[in-house]
């Protein structure tokens, strides 16, 4: 890619898009790829929001690029999904919420590592300031609170609560925006059948396939390869998000006080999910460092592997952190556990973790749009 055309404007790219779309329109030789291919054929020409759902219903499987007759060297230059990759990331600025902050999607694999020394640098100030930098380095048994002794457990809901809650109201305003700029309205989203087929998509990942064979992801040989990475990534991650949800019960509703036993349901789970998110986020580490620059947009390899990195530590620093949570390393290990999880959460609505968000609005478009009659046609 030439640097002129990395630094397009999304009124560039929207012009490109709209070249592109009309010859696939014409061609179709793609259609049975992926979801996107038979919800451009519903459309004559696109706006600016059909390219946006268009960009954000591509998984990036790769296939339409190696099947394409008019893909580079052909002097028309087709690199479908290449193009996508980069409105998706305009997108992405286009729905952030504040607006001021949807600037981190330029650089952020820089951001990504700012937030993440910063937040370092906040949870040991933070602990050292609590208790005193002593207690960092001593061993705490089970029965004296392991980590609890560090930092008290109010201490860190104060925290992540705070963190949190103004990333999922950051997540649902860029959610809501995408969604009110489909003009689908709120019926549309709240209807059960278009929601059902689109998370049953999301969570077997249907259009990482590449029509059935698998991505052509690194290369042009199809692979399921990146399926099962992104299975092992979303699972273990929805593992581990089960294991804090289990182990806020058991503090509130059942009374039951952390640290919990090895072989406590919230230990399990997210010692399973851990284990997810080392394996997962390693092996899509791997796929990208392999894969053919043709199928991607290079500006976003800082988003990419930052967010993975973040996976990758968050999942590393905490089963360390379970392993010797009564010894004295624990203090230490602690502080790199919450200061890694406090980046991932902070970074999550400025990041490649809003993909999944946006890749379901998506799907839940795609799925209304499919139980209607083509335009301009009666039903059958």
């Amino acid at each position: 890619m030439s640097a002129a055309e990395a630094r397009r404007t999304l009124p560039e790219l929207v012009e490109e898009a709209q070249r592109v779309l009309a010859i696939c329109n014409a061609c179709r030789y793609c259609e049975g790829y992926c979801a996107v291919f038979p919800t451009l054929q519903r459309r004559l020409s696109f706006t600016e929001s059909d390219i946006h759902y268009l960009a954000n219903l591509c998984h990036n499987c790769g296939s339409c690029l190696y099947a394409c007759q008019y893909a580079p060297p052909h002097e028309f230059q087709l690199n479908f999904p290449r193009l996508l990759a980069q409105v998706r990331r305009e997108s992405w600025r286009k729905y952030a919420w504040p607006g001021f902050l949807a600037r981190a999607f330029d650089a952020n694999g820089l951001v990504t590592s700012l937030a993440t020394a910063a937040s370092l640098a906040f949870m040991l100030l933070f602990a050292a300031l609590l208790d005193g930098p002593a207690r960092l380095f001593a061993a705490w048994s089970d029965a004296q609170g392991s980590f609890y002794a560090v930092i008290p457990h109010d201490a860190m809901v104060a925290v992540f609560g705070t963190v949190s809650a103004f990333v999922l109201v950051a997540l649902v305003a860029g959610f809501a925006r995408f969604w009110a700029d489909t003009g689908e309205g709120r019926i549309g989203l709240e209807a059960a059948e278009p929601a059902t087929g689109a998370l049953g998509d999301a969570l077997t990942l249907k259009y990482l396939d590449g029509g059935g064979d698998g991505c052509t992801y690194p290369d042009d040989t199809p692979s399921f390869a990146r399926r099962r990475f992104h299975h092992l990534t979303f699972y273990g991650f929805m593992l581990c998000f089960a294991a804090t949800s289990t182990a806020t019960v058991y503090h509130y509703v059942l009374g039951l006080k952390a640290p919990y036993p090895f072989w406590s349901l919230p230990v399990l789970l997210g010692t399973v999910g851990g284990i997810g998110l080392l394996a997962g986020p390693a092996g899509l580490l791997w796929l990208k460092w392999r894969r053919d620059p043709m199928l991607a947009d290079p500006d976003q390899k800082g988003m990419e592997a930052g967010f993975l990195a973040l996976l990758l530590l968050t999942s590393l620093t905490g089963l360390a952190l379970l392993a010797f949570r009564e010894t004295r390393a624990m203090g230490m290990l602690l502080v790199a556990h919450l200061g890694v999880v406090l980046a991932l959460f902070v970074t999550m609505p400025y990041g490649k973790f809003v993909h999944g968000l946006y890749r379901f609005a998506a799907l839940v478009r795609f799925h209304l749009e499919r139980r209607r009659p083509p335009p301009a046609t009666a039903p059958e």
